[in-house]
């Protein structure tokens, strides 16, 4: 942290902000106490690198340990209000135990600080973790040799110092990002929903057959309109896969779409505008001329292959991945979840960076509905799918908001009630 605060402010290290009670700074244990084998299907839940988002929320799966266990690591607890850290691997991160009962572990790579809530509110000095002063100094000592470590993590993590406005400052600081997080976490939740909405109608048409179950067996598909329960056969024919609708048919993945590659374009020649960069994980940037006219769907094909996703508008696929040419009239919407389903990952190339074999890829044998059963799920999946579309460019509009305003507000450079000016109508 520079040496310029604002007035009214104190500069503290974190040993200094600890609450006063034993372990307030503490380290998770080490990896003897704490093997795969103690894991359990449910008790304490145990905090690990990859629970740690972009935002307040704990994300992902967790694993557990039992009751017995937690108590006898009971200094390597943590609780509401908490702080994580990774003093290995994920090092420069942060995150927050918010709303949350009960206890929770850390696993071997965390360290926790419990902050005296009467001198720092925890939510605060989250986020004076998240800005880029806060990560440097997570940073600093840490050492890149191999797999990311800070040497000595709690004298470390003890000695950092962080601006302490008065309370009720770091309070409103507090509240202005974390409602921009929480509409974030929101539109994500809701992106999850409307996803799963389209998986499952996906999988009763296209994997587990049901329209075409209920007419076999004489009855009427449920929630589903008689013109388009046409559209799907009532009686099956014996294939290599086992039982299919009658008509429908066992195809090669290549009969049905093409993978074109990508173009190369480096992060330094991309040029500002507004068509979205995708890469073997999703988006990587933004360019101002595009390679693909969308919508569209791009395969991650080096880097982490078989990595499905959509994009909505024109865009440009780089040189890691593969983008979809549908074949014989197949609907994109159906390719889509199609290659969601087909585990990809799999069908990797043996070489030093994982990579999908396209030839491979094109041999896996697919059941291929007709496409005016293709075209009826279109009408089904396209609506939700361009909400998820819509709400993902509000999340990165907030999260452009919330991280630019961030070290403005820590710097003193711009005022809450500045701020919650500019946030205006996003919240």
């Amino acid at each position: 942290m520079g040496s310029e605060i604002p007035r009214g402010w104190q500069s503290r290290t974190v040993d200094e902000i600890a609450a006063h009670a034993p372990r307030a700074i503490a380290i998770g244990p080490f990896g003897s106490r704490m093997k795969a084998d103690c894991y359990a299907a449910h008790g304490v839940p145990v905090i690990r690198g990859n629970n740690i988002s972009d935002t307040k929320a704990l994300v992902g799966e967790f694993v557990f340990i039992s009751e017995e266990k937690a108590d006898e690591l009971a200094s390597c607890t943590v609780y509401d209000g908490d702080l994580v850290f990774p003093h290995r691997g994920l090092i420069g991160e942060v995150g927050l135990l918010a709303g949350t009962n009960g206890r929770y572990m850390l696993s071997t790579s965390l360290m926790k600080l419990t902050p005296n809530r009467r001198v720092a509110a925890p939510a605060f000095l989250f986020y004076y973790f998240r800005s880029p002063s806060g990560r440097h100094e997570l940073l600093k000592n840490a050492s890149q040799v191999g797999t990311p470590g800070i040497a000595t993590p709690l004298t470390s993590l003890r000695s950092i110092r962080v601006p302490v406005p008065p309370m009720a400052e770091q309070e409103s600081i507090a509240h202005l990002l974390g409602a921009l997080d929480d509409k974030i976490d929101l539109n994500r939740r809701t992106n999850e929903t409307l996803e799963s909405i389209a998986r499952a109608i996906f999988k009763s048409w296209f994997v587990d057959f049901d329209p075409v179950r209920a007419k076999a067996e004489g009855r009427q598909p449920a929630g589903m309109g008689a013109e388009t329960a046409a559209l799907f056969p009532a009686s099956w024919e014996d294939t290599p896969l086992g039982p299919v609708p009658a008509g429908w048919g066992v195809s090669p993945l290549g009969d049905v779409c093409e993978f074109a590659y990508g173009r190369a374009l480096r992060e330094d020649d991309r040029r500002p505008g507004a068509v979205p960069v995708f890469g073997s994980n999703g988006q990587v940037g933004w360019h101002d001329t595009s390679l693909v006219r969308g919508p569209g769907v791009v395969v991650g094909r080096k880097g982490n292959p078989g990595v499905v996703t959509w994009a909505d508008a024109d865009f440009f696929p780089i040189d890691t991945t593969f983008y979809l040419l549908p074949r014989n009239h197949a609907s994109l919407f159906w390719l889509f979840h199609l290659l969601e389903s087909l585990g990809l990952q799999l069908l990797g190339s043996d070489s030093a960076v994982p990579g999908l074999n396209r030839g491979m890829a094109y041999m896996s044998e697919v059941i291929a509905p007709s496409v005016a059963a293709q075209r009826a799920f279109d009408r089904l999946a396209a609506p939700p799918r361009f909400t998820v579309s819509q709400k993902e460019r509000e999340i990165r509009t907030l999260a452009e908001i919330r991280d630019a305003l961030l070290p403005k507000l820590l710097s003193g450079e711009i005022r809450i009630r500045d701020a919650e000016k500019l946030v205006g109508t996003h919240l």
